[in-house]
């Protein structure tokens, strides 16, 4: 059995989809919102009564938005996970929680990379020690909904959606972007070995995020709204490294990131001209 904490987001929404009825079940929030608190181990430890030996504990829950205070980040992001490891350490259960690649490619970190970057040293340390624990390092996730607002890919539809220009770096920036449901069948090959620690969910194909604009902009036939390089660039992002594919996931497919995200921009926008029943 998987349990999963943070079953409403876009990555627990493909996970309970992937897997057969009853295979994964997802906590209603109330059950666990309060988990961060120094006090929370008999919560946990009733919950964890229930579940069968060899179940996992996927942790999914957390809060992207980096304009959200810190204090909100450190709870979810960190806090929470850390109180989960503590209490299924003692029940013989493997927990999986999930950062961001980000956390090992800038220097200075914004408050959410910061929370993921201090919960992936935590699970290196954990894992050490023998505890049964994985960090999975997250690339820029597409599908299964419409996109943060906050987010590269929420704010180009936002502009295409209005009709508006679309403002941005000149895009030297490299992301992979990774369909939701390819990434989940990756997480279930790194479940099927038992990999320990800290590893990078990666397919070693990255993009600029120029050519992901520029594909996307093209491929609609709205070339004009694109404004390339009206907006400074980033001093620390990543310019030059290639996270590669690790051994685990070679027999996993990734779809072509910029078709697929062609793809679910056309999907969000004519969702969008759907008139509502």
């Amino acid at each position: 059995m998987m349990i999963l904490i943070g079953g409403r987001g876009r990555l627990g929404r493909a996970l309970r989809a992937a897997r057969p009825h009853g295979e994964v079940v997802a906590l209603d929030r109330r059950v666990y919102e309060n988990w961060w608190r120094d006090d929370a181990g008999p919560d946990i430890d009733r919950c964890l009564e229930a579940a069968p030996p060899g179940s996992v504990m996927l942790v999914a829950a957390g809060v992207l938005d980096p304009a959200l205070p810190q204090s909100d980040h450190q709870r979810v992001n960190f806090e929470l996970p850390v109180r989960v490891m503590e209490r299924a350490a003692a029940a013989g259960l493997r927990v999986v929680t999930f950062g961001t690649v980000m956390e090992r490619l800038v220097d200075h970190p914004n408050p959410y990379v910061a929370s993921k970057a201090r919960l992936g040293r935590h699970v290196a340390q954990r894992a050490a020690a023998g505890d049964a624990v994985t960090h999975l390092q997250i690339h820029t996730l597409y599908g299964g909904g419409e996109p943060a607002s906050f987010m590269f890919l929420g704010q180009m539809c936002s502009a295409l959606r209005a009709g508006r220009p679309f403002e941005m770096s000149p895009g030297r920036q490299l992301r992979e972007y990774h369909h939701v449901d390819d990434d989940v069948a990756a997480i279930h090959a790194v479940l099927a070995t038992g990999v320990d620690g800290v590893l990078a969910l990666s397919h070693g194909a990255p993009t600029t995020l120029r050519e992901l604009a520029l594909h996307v902009f093209g491929g609609l036939g709205r070339e004009e709204l694109l404004r390339l390089g009206a907006r400074p660039e980033p001093p620390d992002d990543n310019y030059a490294t290639v996270l590669q594919r690790p051994a685990v996931l070679e027999g996993v497919f990734f779809r072509s990131a910029r078709d697929g995200v062609l793809d679910h921009v056309r999907s969000v926008l004519g969702a969008a001209r759907e008139p509502r029943a």
